[in-house]
């Protein structure tokens, strides 16, 4: 199984994340880590699992480099049946109004254009004193858990 790593970020953090949780539970997996920028919709392939992280930006937007893959997806609408994913969402408890709406956006897009998704969104609040792969990796872990059981 190949595991991509996909994200969104303004300041780099969701990128680390992804590095930081390809290294803890990518042994003995084909992985690749690529920003959303870099990545079209018509890339999405029912033989790779997605990983999607993104952290919220201004009034509960999707970070800059995570927009174009959005807006793309949203005025094609592919069939993505087939397509597995998980999603994590950075964000901070402080904007309570719009915390986590871009990992959520992104979900529900998914969804609707019939990706189907494995185990509930991640969710880090930046207001805890808990580091982001403190919350990430574990749920990265259960999510592959729960790809091995369905495949066993």
């Amino acid at each position: 199984m190949k595991l991509h790593f996909l994200y969104g970020t303004e300041t780099g953090n969701s990128e680390m994340l992804c590095e930081d949780i390809e290294a803890e539970i990518g042994g003995g997996f084909e992985t690749e880590v690529t920003c959303f920028s870099d990545f079209a919709p018509s890339d999405l392939n029912a033989e790779t699992f997605y990983f999607l992280v993104t952290s919220t930006y201004g009034s509960g937007d999707l970070p800059t480099n995570a927009v174009p893959f959005f807006d793309a997806l949203k005025a094609e609408k592919p069939d993505l049946n087939g397509v597995q994913f998980a999603v994590f969402g950075l964000g901070d408890m402080v904007f309570a109004e719009t915390f986590n709406h871009g990992s959520k956006q992104l979900m529900e897009l998914f969804v609707t254009c019939g990706a189907q998704m494995v185990g509930e969104r991640g969710i880090y609040d930046a207001s805890t004193a808990e580091m982001p792969e403190d919350t990430a990796i574990p749920w990265a872990q259960d999510i592959l858990n729960q790809l091995q059981s369905k495949a066993a």
